[in-house]
């Protein structure tokens, strides 16, 4: 696996002694759960996501917030929250996503509330669909020292773009993704280091080899191959790719199909992360895009009380008891 040395340094440099701790911390808690087969919590989480908007511009047929399918409310993080949730846990946090449902940059205060969180060395990322990156956003992106930029590209000509990226148009995505580049470049910055995200289904699969020719070209620091889910997979499913390396799936002699790894009964990023939606739900992870299970509200205790409270905690007690006993997790590999 390649490693990029300049964002890992810029990883490393944003570590302080106090969160360093607190990655031994969760490691140690984890790997002792693990041990006792029973929910052990030490430190704080050393990432967290939060979610700018749930709103969007395309209609991404896998996806809620474009198929418009949420059950719970819909709107904007409120500045003023983020803020004062941010002075509660930055000394511990490590890394901060800038994303869970929606496209991040239709929330007006986006990029004031990365430049917040940066002032804090927190190493801040967040996943874009491109369609918002014109010349004055991406020169405010790299001014509010946003460290990681992650843009999808789901297909190298508009006909494969649009057959998961419905609604999107590729030029305008390469386009902003060009603007950042060139606006990293005017202004001296290192930062955001900028990765193509390819969403591996079977439309685009034979384009890998020209998302990493596009990538070069423009300038883009690195192209990461992503599998999918889909939700309707056990008779087969038109988004499976073929190649199997990029397939979560497997056809059964019966013709039906199934998940094609083991799923262990314990999952890292219950005790490293968690998900914080646009109003203030704490929910356990990004795979639980509806927030049905809700761990506690940030607007009626602290994050670090609700982090150690009895609804988390036997939540992490049910994943060890069975991971088939929680909906979100069965069709999911993210947290091995």
């Amino acid at each position: 696996m390649k490693i990029y040395w300049k964002d890992s340094l810029n990883f490393v440099r944003k570590l302080t002694l106090r969160r360093a701790l607190n990655i031994v911390l969760v490691f140690a808690s984890y790997w002792i759960t693990r041990w006792l087969k029973r929910p052990v919590q030490w430190g704080l989480p050393i990432t967290v996501s939060i979610e700018p908007t749930t709103a969007c511009n395309l209609r991404c047929p896998e996806c809620p917030s474009g198929l418009r399918a949420f059950t719970r409310e819909t709107g904007n993080l409120r500045e003023d929250f983020f803020r004062k949730t941010i002075d509660e846990i930055h000394r511990e946090l490590s890394y901060l996503i800038f994303y869970f449902q929606g496209e991040p940059y239709i929330n007006p205060k986006f990029l004031d509330m990365v430049k917040y969180a940066n002032a804090k060395k927190i190493y801040t990322i967040t996943s874009t669909n491109g369609h918002f990156l014109s010349s004055e956003n991406a020169r405010k992106t790299i001014e509010s020292g946003l460290d990681r930029l992650i843009i999808s590209v789901d297909g190298t000509t508009q006909e494969t773009y649009e057959q998961y990226r419905v609604g999107g148009t590729l030029e305008n995505v390469l386009q902003g993704a060009r603007n950042v580049v060139r606006w990293k470049k005017q202004l001296g910055s290192s930062t955001p280091h900028i990765i193509f995200q390819f969403l591996v289904v079977r439309p685009n699969e034979h384009q890998i080899p020209e998302i990493h020719r596009l990538a070069r070209e423009i300038g883009v620091d690195e192209v990461q191959l992503k599998t999918a889910q889909v939700y309707d997979y056990q008779q087969g499913n038109p988004l499976i790719p073929t190649i199997d390396r990029y397939a979560r799936y497997r056809e059964n002699p019966d013709g039906t199909w199934s998940f094609k790894n083991a799923l262990a009964n314990h999952c890292w990023k219950l005790w490293h992360a968690c998900v914080i939606t646009w109003d203030g739900l704490v929910v356990p992870c990004c795979f639980d895009k509806d927030a049905k299970h809700r761990l506690g509200d940030l607007k009626q205790t602290s994050f670090r009380e609700l982090w150690q409270a009895e609804p988390y905690q036997q939540f992490r007690q049910k994943l060890l008891r069975g991971r088939s006993e929680i909906d979100i997790c069965t069709n999911c590999t993210e947290g091995l």
